[in-house]
């Protein structure tokens, strides 16, 4: 597939542009599987007869558009495809229970899972004094392998008083106690990942994603649960139903 006489370089537009479309048509095409190495740069300029900085900045495009991932040390490979997940915004789940109906593996690595005093932040969100403590259980969650999502949860350890027993979902050790949320306020916004998170979901640092800060309530009104996530915008599209006024 690469070769010489598969690259034909129509003069229009800049020559990198040009090499990344052919090279993203390749990988398209499947004849590379996830994970699999692509020629090294020297080989990609052999074939396609230009400078190895043309091809870096062609690869660097396929690198921002998630379609190949560069590590040190072992160059680069074609990226794990990633389906794009819907999620209602009409109903309060879990990010676990989301996977599960679709018959996804769900694998949760935890990042942090302790009681702590609580930030300025925490404060305001979970309405605590500056004296009580939170529980945090912030995670990186997994589907079918593929990073998804970074949550940081924080609650108020009246609600949370052992952090260190939750396993997969939160919201079902919640449940145990009769302390899971039923309602919550979600604000989605764009943002463009930051350098640590980029790493733990395996994307480029600055690519797009969705911000969600969630706060969630319990039956009597008491704030349960403050959620600071943030998820890849290659792999969610939240969907919400509206009703359509009868005034014109």
């Amino acid at each position: 597939m690469f070769s010489r006489e598969n690259w034909n370089s129509s003069g229009a537009g800049p020559l990198y542009i040009q090499l990344r479309d052919h090279l993203e048509t390749i990988i398209s095409s499947g004849h590379f599987k996830a994970g699999e190495p692509l020629p090294s740069e020297r080989e990609i300029a052999e074939f396609s007869d230009v400078s190895r900085i043309t091809v870096r900045k062609a690869v660097q495009e396929l690198v921002r558009a998630n379609l190949v991932v560069q590590k040190q040390g072992s160059g680069t490979s074609v990226a794990p495809k990633v389906e794009r997940v819907e999620q209602s915004l009409s109903s309060l789940t879990s990010f676990s229970e989301d996977m599960a109906r679709r018959g996804m593996e769900i694998k949760s690595t935890f990042l942090e899972k302790r009681i702590s005093s609580p930030s300025p932040k925490e404060i305001m969100a979970l309405g605590l004094r500056p004296s009580q403590l939170v529980a945090r259980i912030w995670r990186l969650r997994h589907a079918d392998g593929i990073p998804m999502a970074i949550e940081r949860a924080s609650l108020s350890t009246q609600f949370l008083p052992d952090p260190e027993n939750v396993d997969v979902s939160l919201y079902a050790h919640l449940e145990k106690s009769g302390n899971k949320p039923s309602r919550a306020i979600q604000r989605i916004s764009a943002a463009n990942i930051g350098i640590e998170d980029a790493k733990l979901l395996a994307v480029p640092e600055g690519v797009a994603g969705l911000n969600i800060e969630r706060i969630s309530y319990s039956n009597s009104g008491q704030i349960v649960e403050f959620t600071s996530s943030i998820y890849r915008g290659d792999a969610y599209d939240f969907v919400a139903e509206m009703q359509i006024s009868n005034e014109n």
